[in-house]
This record gives structure tokens, sequence and C-alpha cells, in this order.
């Protein structure tokens, strides 16, 4: 699938690192550093613009090293890209580790998935058809 992009970023363009990789890491394209204090959270700009098809959307997701070793992720997870949106690709980044973190220029503070999704048609009835589960949620289907 072809996506136009525009960058305006001091990096490369947002690529697959290896043959099976789902996402494309985003780096930060910031002119300083930004310091990110425990529990803190903070819009982080790429410099990426996009124009996705539609029946599509950017998914931003956290790097799992990024949150695995520093704390650090996405708040908003995953992140939406709509189709029609033409903005400045930003990521918000929060801090759950108990450390200050410092994010640098070109750091990789996200990964991208381009992913298909359809649009709901409602059709409104006064009744569901019932299931086994019926409304049982949050733990519902056992623990083990």
């Amino acid at each position: 699938m072809k996506v136009k992009i525009i960058n305006n970023s001091k990096h490369n363009l947002p690529h697959y690192s290896t043959k099976g990789s789902a996402g494309m890491d985003l780096r930060a394209n910031i002119s300083n550093s930004v310091k990110l204090k425990p529990l803190e959270r903070a819009l982080i700009k790429t410099g990426i613009f996009m124009e996705i098809p539609l029946g599509y959307e950017a998914q931003i997701r956290p790097r799992s090293g990024l949150a695995f070793k520093n704390g650090i992720t996405v708040l908003n997870t995953p992140g939406t890209i709509d189709a029609d949106y033409r903005g400045e690709i930003g990521v918000i980044l929060v801090n759950l580790s108990a450390d200050e973190f410092i994010i640098e220029d070109g750091e990789r503070i996200a990964q991208m998935v381009i992913s298909k999704h359809e649009r709901a048609c409602w059709s409104e009835v006064k009744k569901l058809k019932s299931t086994k589960r019926g409304s049982g949620g949050f733990g519902s289907t056992g623990v083990k």
C-alpha cells in the first residue's frame, strides 16, 4: 500500500526494521532534549505528516524496550491517526518509572502500525442474541 508522507524531520522516514516487523519506529524530532520526571507526560513531535487512505488508520504504540527498560510508554495506547488527519504526528509519552528520563532528538519513541478498519452501521434492536458468557466481563472467564 502506498501512503503519502511529508518528512519535515531531521531523520529518515519511518521504516520496518525486519521483514517480519508489523510496526515502524517513530523518532523524536525536537530542538532540545525533553526531561520526563516520574509520572510526567509530554507531547513529542515527529516532523511526520501523512495522508492515510480511507479505510485505514495508523496506530501509535509503545516500544517494548523503552517501556521495559525505562518505564516510558505511550499514554493513549494505541493512539489513532485517522485517514483525514493532516497535522504533524505527535506522541504522548508518559514516564511510569521512579527515575527521570531524557528524550533526545532522533530517539525512537514509539512504533506505528498501519491497520485496516471497518466502519460500523448500527442496527438498533430490542434484544441481543444470548451466549454462554452473557454479560460477564472483567475476569469472568477465569484466572487460569
